[in-house]
């Protein structure tokens, strides 16, 4: 019985296409056949008639030959090839993205400087750092005027 319902939803439409779109019903029909969905982790967006957002990059996508094609630079790829490129790079980006990851990292670099009592040592701000307008305290001394020549 779990097999069965685990069949029943792998079958069940993930992309419903717009009626009139020739383009859309077999990037729909591409898209709910695809044998391994758990590959398909990035969805196709449609803005218009051939015009879809795939992540953060926008495609323009065609049909011919009866295969579906995607324009890229100055070509074309097939959407095989397009996903395998594509997914990888645009996964990146969206993990790149997440607010929440960045988060936890900065949190979790603040954690590990404060826990080993590190300080930022710059050159400007450094009390070690003479100079010969800098007293030994850090402050600043008056110049001292030299004797102009008449």
């Amino acid at each position: 019985m779990k097999e069965y319902i685990i069949e029943l939803k792998s079958r069940v439409a993930v992309y419903i296409p717009v009626r009139e779109d020739d383009v859309d019903k077999r990037l729909a029909e591409y898209i709910n056949n695809y044998p391994d969905r758990s590959k398909l982790k990035i969805m196709f967006m449609r803005e218009s008639e051939g015009i879809y957002l795939f992540g953060t990059r926008k495609i323009y996508v065609r049909v011919e030959n009866n295969k579906i094609i995607i324009r890229v630079g100055g070509g074309y790829l097939t959407i095989d090839e397009f996903l395998d490129i594509y997914t990888p790079v645009e996964l990146d980006r969206l993990e790149r993205k997440d607010p929440l990851k960045k988060f936890s990292e900065k949190v979790a670099v603040q954690r590990n400087l404060v826990g080993r009592e590190v300080r930022e040592s710059s050159p400007v701000r450094s009390p070690i750092r003479s100079s010969p307008t800098r007293s030994p305290s850090g402050r600043k001394s008056p110049k001292k005027s030299s004797p102009s020549k008449r």
